[in-house]
């Protein structure tokens, strides 16, 4: 069996529309999930998070794919009884109460009676829903809601679970409580695949991710494979009028300033200087921070000398890797401009 739940290549989906060329959503995408992790997919609006989703769960038809899900051709109608499904703009019936809707859905995937009621149950106690499975949907909030939509995801016993903006508008209190549910399943052996905006709580929760940017995956692998080299030095100085130019004037003898993006007004006021040391390692400094793109500790020190020498006092000096939002904004910013990249095509239109 192969270690791989999700393995594409070449996904492509072009939007139609008459006397119209056809919108480009999907541009051939490659990507591959473990069995076993959490995977999260982000990507800016407009991006094809959610029509790839959809093709894999078959709503939608692609212009061109190449792949399997847990081993099978992508749409093996069997394989796809495997799959709970959890979709972005779901609407469950006001009317039914938590219980009944994940009783619902158990039927709708061919799961016997009398075992859908007592994983209902279950299920109801994993989400931390069991106090309200009698009452009806139209009395819960948004993160009640979603926590009933992975419920009902789970029902059929899934291997691979397909989970789309499953926190979008759900409070932080919610949002925590989605995050604790899907670490359970995961620690039950399921392979949880996320489509979200939220990237703190991809960060959080994700063993891997991929950035889709305008139906392409830029970048993909562990937070750490991303920011491979890309790890930092930061210096903090006692806020005060002079705290940029106290930092510029530590800087080595040598260093060289670079020219800002013209006309990117908004990045001049944030950044005091722009540049590089002597060594050729990146330097900046905003406010009262320097950022050296260096983890050797030797470039650091004689700037600390010099910086108090001159009577500053240094507040924090710490080792940083980017963020997932850092590797999101350097995925969606086009590097001659320094701009954010237009959207792609939005996800709507004929199949």
């Amino acid at each position: 069996m192969s270690d791989l739940a999700i393995d594409l290549t070449g996904v492509s989906k072009n939007y139609t529309r008459r006397f119209k060329k056809p919108t480009p959503a999907l541009r051939g995408v490659d990507m591959r999930v473990h069995r076993g992790e959490v995977f999260g997919l982000l990507g800016p609006n407009g991006a094809g998070k959610s029509t790839l989703v959809k093709i894999l769960m078959t709503v939608i038809r692609p212009t061109r794919c190449r792949g399997s899900v847990l081993g099978q051709r992508v749409g093996h109608k069997p394989t796809l009884a495997k799959v709970g499904y959890l979709p972005e703009h779901h609407s469950f019936p006001g009317y039914l109460t938590g219980a009944q809707v994940i009783d619902f859905f158990g039927a709708m995937t061919g799961v016997p009676r009398r075992e859908r009621k007592q994983r209902a149950g279950e299920l109801l106690e994993l989400v931390g829903m069991s106090e309200w499975s009698k009452r009806k949907l139209k009395s819960y909030s948004k993160g009640m809601r979603q926590r009933v939509g992975i419920a009902q995801a789970l029902i059929n016993d899934p291997d691979l679970v397909l989970l789309d903006e499953p926190t979008d508008g759900v409070d932080p209190v919610g949002r925590r409580d989605i995050r604790n549910v899907i670490e359970r399943i995961k620690d039950e052996g399921r392979t949880v695949f996320i489509n979200s905006h939220l990237l703190s709580e991809l960060e959080m929760v994700s063993d891997r991710v991929a950035i889709l940017v305008k139906g392409v995956v830029a970048q993909q692998g562990t937070i750490e494979e991303l920011t491979e080299g890309q790890l930092r030095y930061e210096l903090v100085v006692g806020e005060s009028d002079g705290a940029g130019d106290l930092l510029q004037r530590a800087l080595p003898e040598g260093s060289r300033q670079l020219a800002l993006p013209e006309g990117d007004t908004q990045l001049a006021r944030r950044i005091g200087f722009k540049g590089l040391l002597p060594s050729g390692e990146s330097i900046e400094v905003a406010k009262n921070t320097l950022t050296i793109g260096s983890n050797d500790p030797k470039l650091i020190q004689p700037i600390i000398d010099r910086v108090r020498a001159e009577g500053g006092v240094i507040t924090s000096v710490r080792n940083v890797r980017p963020s997932l939002e850092d590797l999101f904004m350097q995925a969606v910013t086009d590097p001659t401009t320094g701009k954010a990249l237009k959207p792609g095509a939005e996800e709507g239109g004929k199949r």
